[in-house]
């Protein structure tokens, strides 16, 4: 018992410290070197300057896959969350683009193979590109550019 007590407290004190560090770094250069007058020191780890932000970038244009099925010659849009049936937890995957992952030609093969398994319906599918090229002055342009076919 007390050897586990030890192993437990190990691990609490290390996570205590980890946070300290991470949250000094997170605050260190917009907040806390503003009130001590000077830049405090920036310590050696894998924090980025941004902190919790991390490398988040906004940009004008933006980019997704999007994945038809094609029945009789007529292409069908896909929903995507009935391609990757996922349960949200706090946030959705696919509102993240996650679907953007099967844009590889090279990964294509193991694609079109799980998608003939998942809609048999279909004779053939279609991964597209599918790009904004300006979001917020232009949200309903919409530009397409064919990744791969499924046959």
């Amino acid at each position: 018992m007390i050897r586990l007590l030890s192993r437990t407290t190990r691990i609490s004190v290390f996570v205590v410290l980890w946070l300290l560090v991470f949250h000094y770094e997170t605050f260190r250069l917009n907040y806390l070197s503003p009130l001590a007058g000077r830049e405090l020191p920036k310590l050696k780890f894998l924090f980025p300057p941004a902190g919790w932000i991390m490398f988040f970038n906004v940009d004008k244009s933006y980019g997704t896959a999007e994945v038809y099925g094609v029945r009789q010659g007529e292409p069908v849009r896909l929903d995507p969350h009935d391609i990757f049936s996922s349960r949200p937890v706090l946030y959705d995957n696919l509102h993240r683009n996650v679907l953007i992952s099967v844009l590889s030609p090279k990964d294509g093969g193991r694609f079109c193979g799980y998608l003939r398994r998942k809609f048999p319906a279909y004779d053939s599918f279609a991964v597209t590109y599918a790009v904004y090229p300006d979001i917020v002055s232009q949200p309903d342009r919409k530009l397409y550019q064919l990744a791969y076919r499924c046959r």
